[in-house]
């Protein structure tokens, strides 16, 4: 079966990934959560990223904010796919760690969420997996249906309370 690896730079970052975990956890994704830092533990992020494959990962999802190089960092390791979740930290708001990973030097690819896109990077490591698992695609689709039809009951809710006031 296969798992993602959710990693952060930081134990602070928890309130800002767990909605790619959560949204794992209702897809039925496999997943494993670590704490790893690109700067203060290297060696522990080289040890994790070299041994991703074989320790069953088929996605990455790194999380860190400020210099916000553990996905690059990641991605210069392993031929995984990385998705980079830019955290809303630091005197800029993210921003420098959103630059981090959409300004990648060509042949080191990632992919980058937006600024505390934590759940658009559960749904998109899912979206990958399901290229080669019909039963992860047949769940992500009953997702997007759900989801769907969350917008549809809200445009009903939201139009039936405006009709009803007075002109």
């Amino acid at each position: 079966m296969a798992r993602v690896l959710i990693v952060m730079g930081s134990d602070s970052d928890v309130p800002n990934i767990e909605g790619a975990w959560k949204v794992l956890e209702e897809l039925g994704v496999a997943f494993d959560v670590r704490v790893a830092s690109a700067h203060r533990t290297p060696d522990v992020v080289h040890e994790m990223a070299t041994g991703a494959r074989e320790a069953g990962y088929s996605v990455v999802i790194a999380a860190a904010g400020i210099a916000a190089h553990l996905a690059g960092v990641f991605a210069s390791l392993t031929t995984l796919p990385v998705v980079a979740v830019p955290m809303p930290t630091g005197t800029l708001g993210g921003l420098d760690a959103l630059l981090s990973g959409v300004q990648m030097p060509p042949g080191v690819p990632i992919a980058s969420m937006g600024i505390g896109g934590a759940k658009n990077a559960g749904l998109f490591a899912a979206a990958i997996l399901a290229v080669s698992d019909s039963a992860m695609k047949t769940r992500l689709d009953l997702y997007r249906q759900k989801m769907a039809e969350g917008v549809r009951d809200a445009d009903l809710r939201l139009r039936a309370k405006v009709a009803t006031k007075p002109t």
